[in-house]
């Protein structure tokens, strides 16, 4: 790719414009060469309403912020044209319903969420709230904080476009339905509810399709457009003293572990029912049962996903050296579209702190998702798990699930995925079709009943780090396949411009 910001690359994508086919049949390109003049003209108070944001702690999971981070991304849609903007309450967290209603004869949905991962100072090089912006080694400036990436970075990006074309005077070329929520990390418990409610309900239903802002490229500059996601379940195993009726009702001195039942060795050996003797392979009884293979056009799409894309990329950006089983690159896409999980996000038992404290805890922990395909849902995840830990002599493990939600699909020929291709093509990207996003977003409350709508993510640049420390986002890249932030914004107007012509 060209620099970002060099005269080269502006020739380029002016070319790029009039040159292509679907440039050509976009309406007013001159009207999208003026918008995208804006961007960068107002580069340094578009990333300064992003830090702004980041600097707003907004994590359900504490219920801290929330109050304040919906209030502030509330003021940011009505500073990019928004015209209605409102608090939806719902049974959790409140959510956002917003439109804008530009006069064009198409309308799409935006999905946003403006809550965030949890955050420990202490293992971030800066402060996960104070959204530093450094240097870092071959990708050039980027803003450090929780969020950057997932989902903040990549948002304040959209309407850094929508606000150019406030700035320029214009309307952008479709009307817009705006939906977000502040339970996305949590599982999304109460999203339906705020969907479900008639005057949000019958808004998207006016819509041809919706799409969620996200950074797409890899390292080696390709771009994926992903028709669906997994759906997943989060859940709670809690293996205690008072439930089990064995083990002790408090922690007591470790010695007593030759008289007295663990707790923690309970969980332990409920845990391990739950994969396969690999330790991998997912082994809850009835689980996968409704697990739809890939199809042969799936299988296609991936070959063609793993030829374009680098293995080396991606490993050294997981920072890992080898897939499970030692898989080839072929069969670890398979995989990572394909398969259902059981995953331990995370395992609390007894003392953790410096040193012994020669205690056996009564209550141990762990903290589980499991990722679903088409056609499982969150609701036969959780009756199957529960269903096999009491078959397994395990019911007295308590599971608490958390949230949750389907899978999603969305066809190839639908508008927002040609859009989204034909965007890319406009800067000389052919993007990857990849069958579905291994991770997970509440989709399915558009993809499934009433609204039946097709979704997917949009978006040029790079970050890295969503739920880990150091989480970041490229603001200006000296990566040449990767763009920085104002060359992404500048691909949300020619996205908006192609779903006007697709």
């Amino acid at each position: 790719m060209i620099p970002e910001h060099s005269e080269s690359r502006r020739a380029f994508l002016k070319g790029a414009l009039a040159a292509g086919a679907v440039g050509a049949a976009m309406a007013a390109p001159g009207d999208a060469d003026s918008v995208k003049a804006e961007v960068e003209k107002h580069h340094d108070a578009n990333v300064r309403r992003l830090q702004t944001w980041i600097r707003q702690p907004s994590i359900a999971a504490e219920n801290r912020g929330m109050n304040e981070g919906c209030a502030l991304m509330m003021s940011m849609l009505g500073e990019a044209g928004f015209e209605a903007v409102t608090r939806v309450a719902s049974s959790g967290q409140p959510g956002v319903f917003a439109t804008l209603d530009a006069g064009a004869s198409r309308t799409f949905g935006i999905y946003f969420m403006y809550d965030v991962k949890q955050a420990d100072p202490a293992e971030w090089m800066s402060p996960p709230f104070d959204a530093a912006i450094l240097d870092r080694a071959g990708l050039g400036k980027v803003l450090v904080g929780r969020g950057a990436v997932n989902q903040k970075g990549p948002q304040a990006t959209l309407l850094a476009a929508l606000n150019a074309f406030r700035e320029a005077g214009r309307k952008p070329p479709v009307n817009l339905v705006f939906i977000a929520e502040g339970e996305e990390e949590i599982g999304s418990p109460h999203f339906s509810e705020i969907v479900q409610r008639p005057e949000v309900l019958a808004a998207f239903r006016k819509c041809e399709g919706i799409f969620m802002p996200m950074p797409m490229q890899s390292l080696d500059g390709t771009v994926t457009i992903n028709l669906g996601a997994k759906g997943v379940i989060e859940v709670e195993l809690i293996a205690s003293g008072e439930k089990w009726g064995r083990g002790p009702k408090a922690d007591v001195h470790s010695s007593l572990e030759a008289v007295v039942d663990s707790p923690a060795w309970r969980l332990i050996q409920a845990l391990n029912t739950l994969v396969a003797a690999d330790g991998h392979t997912p082994a809850i009884e009835g689980f996968a049962d409704r697990a739809r293979p890939l199809s042969a056009d799936e299988k296609a799409m991936i070959r063609a996903a793993a030829a374009k894309q680098s293995e080396a990329v991606a490993m050294r950006g997981l920072g890992v050296e080898h897939w499970v089983h030692n898989v080839d690159w072929l069969e670890s896409r398979e995989l990572l579209a394909g398969r259902p999980t059981v995953n331990i996000e995370g395992l609390v038992g007894g003392y953790t702190g410096p040193g012994g404290k020669t205690i056996l805890p009564h209550r141990a922990v762990a903290k589980l998702d499991l990722r679903l395909v088409p056609d499982m849902t969150a609701a036969g995840a959780l009756a199957a798990l529960k269903a096999h830990l009491a078959k397994k002599g395990f019911g007295d493990v308590e599971v608490k699930m958390s949230g949750g939600y389907d899978p999603t699909s969305t066809p190839k020929d639908s508008s927002v995925v040609k859009a989204a291709q034909a965007a890319y093509r406009q800067v000389g990207l052919d993007a990857v079709l990849w069958p579905r996003l291994a991770g997970s977003w509440p989709g399915y409350v558009f993809t499934g009943a009433p609204l039946k709508l097709p979704a997917t993510h949009f978006g040029m640049g790079f970050g890295s780090g969503a739920h880990a420390p150091n989480e970041f986002y490229v603001i200006e890249s000296a990566n040449r396949n990767v763009v920085g932030f104002d060359a992404a914004a500048r691909s949300y107007v020619d996205y908006l411009y192609a779903l006007a012509a697709a």
